[in-house]
């Protein structure tokens, strides 16, 4: 297993990142307890989870049976367990977003269901526009304080928010965000134009999400020819809007000898300042396939095919927008 640092930061992490947003609806409790097991026999050491997974409101389900597993094996040290905070957990106000009150009742229900007395990057989920960056900060520091925190990261924000909220930690002498996790793959390179080059600039870890697209980029074609489904809506949608590409992509592929998720992940992998894609994986075998990607090695002409097939935005901000 290949591992980095996360960011600026002296926290060792492996360069897959187990994802368990389908522990419990879709993977079931047994199989995600074989998953992290298999997942820990093959060096990955990163568990990225959410007090919203689950998808039952306010039951934490997919941190429950992360808790669970945790109980079972006492492995706890040998994770870095990264959890978030922001979506509703409740009806009514104050059961969702980034306000100190939400902070604090929202850590202690993932302690609680993690079954652990920390959580090593605890994540903003969303960015929430009604919170000021002081008072998200005295929470998060204080909860570091506390030892209930180790680092605090952010999802899905804008390249604008990363500077506001760093700068707004460094004002109070904190460290600040150390991570971000976007969504970044192949076919979906906005970040390029402004997250991607802020996380680099502020020394962030950087965690794509949805590495595949959500299918597209993992050999789609070739299951719908098999007469599989090519998945949910959204994803028949993106396959409509790309398919010349994913065809072009999927003839690359079969070029280099590889699985398409695997030249998807390993490509995710060459680019700079990106940390460690995350993997979904539904079972022991998804995870174990997901595994070869790290051995694969992609040459400047091969970068060149796949961004030719798939081109991104042509670089950062304000170069990217030029005539």
């Amino acid at each position: 297993m290949q591992y980095t640092h996360l960011g600026r930061t002296g926290l060792q992490v492996s360069r897959l990142v187990l994802g368990t947003m389908n522990f419990g609806p879709d993977t079931p409790e047994e199989d995600s307890h074989a998953i992290m097991d298999r997942a820990l026999e093959l060096g990955i050491n990163f568990f990225d989870t959410a007090n919203i997974y689950g998808w039952r409101l306010g039951e934490g389900w997919t941190e429950q049976i992360i808790g669970r597993w945790l109980a079972r094996t006492g492995r706890r040290d040998d994770i870095v367990l990264a959890t978030k905070v922001y979506e509703p957990m409740g009806q009514g106000p104050n059961t969702s977003g980034l306000s100190a009150l939400h902070i604090r009742r929202q850590v202690e229900d993932s302690l609680r269901r993690l079954r652990t007395d920390r959580i090593d990057l605890y994540q903003a989920h969303h960015i929430d526009r009604h919170t000021p960056w002081d008072e998200f900060w005295q929470a998060m520091d204080t909860l570091i304080a506390q030892g209930k925190v180790l680092y605090v990261g952010s999802s899905n924000f804008a390249g604008w928010h990363i500077a506001q909220a760093n700068e707004a930690a460094r004002r109070r002498s904190s460290l600040g965000l150390v991570s971000e996790q976007s969504l970044y793959n192949l076919a979906e390179r906005t970040a390029e134009l402004e997250v991607l080059p802020a996380a680099r600039d502020y020394e962030l870890g950087f965690i794509p999400w949805s590495p595949l697209y959500g299918g597209i980029l993992s050999g789609i074609l070739r299951r719908t020819t098999d007469g599989r489904s090519s998945g949910s809506e959204i994803t028949a949608r993106r396959l409509a809007s790309n398919r010349p590409r994913v065809e072009a992509y999927e003839a690359f592929c079969d070029e280099l000898g590889h699985h398409p998720a695997h030249i998807g992940l390993a490509w995710l992998l060459h680019q700079d300042g990106v940390t460690g894609p995350i993997t979904g994986p539904r079972t022991v075998s998804h995870l174990e396939h997901a595994v070869q990607a790290l051995d694969i090695r992609l040459g400047a002409e091969e970068l060149a095919r796949l961004d030719k097939i798939f081109p991104g935005p042509g670089g950062p901000a304000p170069e990217a927008y030029a005539w």
